[in-house]
């Protein structure tokens, strides 16, 4: 399986090329104030895409969709993108899981302060899941803001690595074969450690390309 992937489109998303694959993701990020129609004219585009499978998982800023009734509408309106949010689905015999979450900065959607609350969003992750999809990255892995808007070498690591502990420690159990997300603009990149590839498939605004990956074996 091809999987073409973005993140952190914010808007700028006509702007992308988007390659041939199997399966087309957007690992949130799509909006700028995160409005309803920003969304739409997203999804618009998005749907249009010739790839046979589309899977979206929100973002910080695509705070509309925090209100159920709008993630439904989103579902009926375009019934050819797969939105995820805390649940999977399988795709060609392959199992996807998307979840949305990120730790609390600033007043942004999908946000939570770490510790227990952010761990009970990951324990939903279960077993088996062959691509994780979400939209911030696990704590330590292609999430370094050193040096973006002041941030020292010596600030705490909590500050330096923006990602998740409790996503990390959660990703170890599953060890799915693919981990995507963005959020860090910094960590674009490509990982493999302990038999899973995390990819940062971010664009910083459409300004790098999107990210071609083929699933790795099981």
């Amino acid at each position: 399986m091809r999987i073409v992937a973005f993140a952190d489109t914010h808007q700028f998303h006509a702007g992308l090329a988007l390659p041939p694959g199997d399966v087309l993701v957007c690992a949130g990020d799509a909006c700028r104030a995160g409005d309803r129609d920003e969304l739409d004219e997203f999804l618009a585009w998005f749907a249009a895409a010739p790839h046979r499978h589309k899977v979206f998982v929100a973002g910080n800023h695509d705070v509309c969709l925090q209100e159920r009734a709008v993630m439904q509408d989103a579902r009926r309106a375009w019934p050819g993108v797969t939105l995820l949010q805390d649940e999977g689905v399988v795709l060609d015999d392959v199992r996807f899981w998307g979840s949305p979450w990120t730790p609390a900065f600033h007043d942004w959607a999908f946000m939570l302060p770490r510790g227990p609350a952010l761990a009970a969003r990951w324990s939903a992750i279960p077993e088996g899941v062959d691509v994780l999809v979400t939209h911030g990255p696990p704590q330590g892995i292609l999430d370094d803001v050193t040096g973006y808007r002041g941030v020292p070498a010596d600030a705490p690591v909590d500050e330096r690595h923006a990602g998740c502990a409790d996503l990390a420690a959660r990703v170890r159990v599953v060890r799915p074969r693919l981990h995507l997300f963005g959020h860090i603009h910094t960590g674009r990149g490509i990982h493999d450690e302990d038999g899973v590839r995390f990819v940062n498939c971010t664009t910083w605004e459409a300004e790098q390309p999107v990210t071609v990956v083929d699933l790795p074996a099981a």
